[in-house]
């Protein structure tokens, strides 16, 4: 049997409202999965999603589904 998390991950507000956009951090997004990895979860799936922040400001994010053995 496993266990399920969704996890939404996305970058500060800051990078969003001095350069109008915000992209992941490719070695933050890293760091977030190898976290998890240790904890035993795997990467199911994930959704990119570009999120409006305050109406004019835009922000990149990922909606990853997480699995691992139940305990």
């Amino acid at each position: 049997m496993y266990e399920y998390k969704a996890v939404l991950y996305q970058e500060g507000m800051l990078g969003s409202l001095l350069l109008g956009q915000s992209k992941i951090d490719p070695l933050k997004f890293t760091e977030f999965l190898n976290k998890n990895a240790k904890d035993g979860w795997e990467v199911v799936t994930m959704e990119k999603d570009m999120r409006r922040m305050l109406l004019l400001w835009k922000r990149e994010a990922y909606v990853v589904i997480l699995k691992r053995e139940a305990k």
